[in-house]
């Protein structure tokens, strides 16, 4: 009896129509987890922006705390060129549909939203949006009791995303922290760590002159006012440097922070910046920050 013969055509169908339907499953799970998705990376966002906030207690808080506690903050859209907050109008004319929804991020790849620094570019970042998300924390007179500020660089392998806290001076660190970034596990991923991150908090960042006066140095070469870098991660700590001396500076936020201070009649001087020195050599770090974990994912 001879065997029946092999049909190509028969083979192929029932390939592409097994190929077909595991592609409609697919994009069918990756339909439906898309709002899941969407939630985790908004959540580890608001996270973040606490931890930086010394507001984030990993061993106790849960989703719902967090959600709770970032009603604290309002969300504004900051001009970094002019130092102003843009108001409902103002972001129908730039574009922004969405204060809430707005990515500076993703506006770096879009020319009206965005700039090019050429060879400007210390903190390696290549295009810099005109706009950017600030969440800021009143009090009840309704003044900025904090101010947490978005911050992105280059460091050793690419770009570090995190987020910078300052008190109601504009001027001292109250935290910070790192949430993506593709450092050396044991080396330069060491910006995480909570002991480390604990060193920026009551840091002045200006001088009386409104100079940026802090930074990152050499791991075992300390000055005044600066970060002792992590030994063996020296790329990584120039590049954090790089960051906060960029986005304190006048191409990040420091037109907005000199408005708020305007605002608030503020003003730095040598005596403030002194005082605050010798209070953060003084006073050991107490803040929440300190002992807390990085929960991970970049702002959505």
């Amino acid at each position: 009896m001879s065997k029946p013969k092999s049909n190509n055509t028969k083979t192929i169908s029932v390939a592409l129509t097994l190929c077909l339907v595991c592609s409609v499953l697919v994009s069918a799970v990756a339909v439906g987890l898309k709002p899941a998705q969407v939630e985790n990376a908004r959540l580890d966002r608001n996270k973040n922006i606490l931890v930086a906030a010394g507001m984030y207690d990993a061993e106790s808080d849960t989703a719902a705390d967090v959600a709770e506690r970032f009603k604290d903050f309002e969300v504004e859209i900051v001009d970094l060129n002019k130092g102003n907050y843009l108001d409902d109008d103002a972001l129908k004319v730039a574009g922004i549909p969405d204060r809430n929804a707005y990515d500076a991020s993703q506006a770096t790849k879009n020319k009206a939203l965005s700039e090019d620094l050429g060879s400007n570019d210390p903190a390696g970042i290549g295009r810099k949006p005109k706009y950017a998300k600030v969440y800021v924390k009143n009090d009840d007179a309704g003044k900025p009791e904090m101010v947490v500020l978005p911050i992105q660089g280059y460091g050793l392998w690419g770009t570090i995303y995190g987020f910078l806290t300052l008190e109601s001076d504009m001027n001292t660190i109250k935290g910070i922290s790192f949430y993506e970034h593709k450092e050396t596990p044991g080396l330069g991923a060491r910006i995480e760590e909570p002991e480390w991150r604990a060193k920026w908090s009551g840091i002045h960042s200006y001088d009386e002159n409104g100079d940026v006066a802090t930074g990152v140095t050499k791991a075992g070469n300390p000055k005044e006012n600066w970060v002792d870098g992590i030994s063996g991660a020296t790329l990584t700590g120039r590049g954090v440097s790089n960051m906060i001396q960029f986005w304190l500076g006048e191409q990040g936020y420091k037109p907005y922070l000199d408005a708020l201070r305007e605002e608030s009649g503020q003003t730095i001087d040598k005596a403030d910046t002194q005082a605050k020195s010798d209070n953060k050599a003084a006073q050991p770090t107490t803040e929440l920050a300190a002992a807390l974990p990085v929960a991970n994912g970049k702002e959505a």
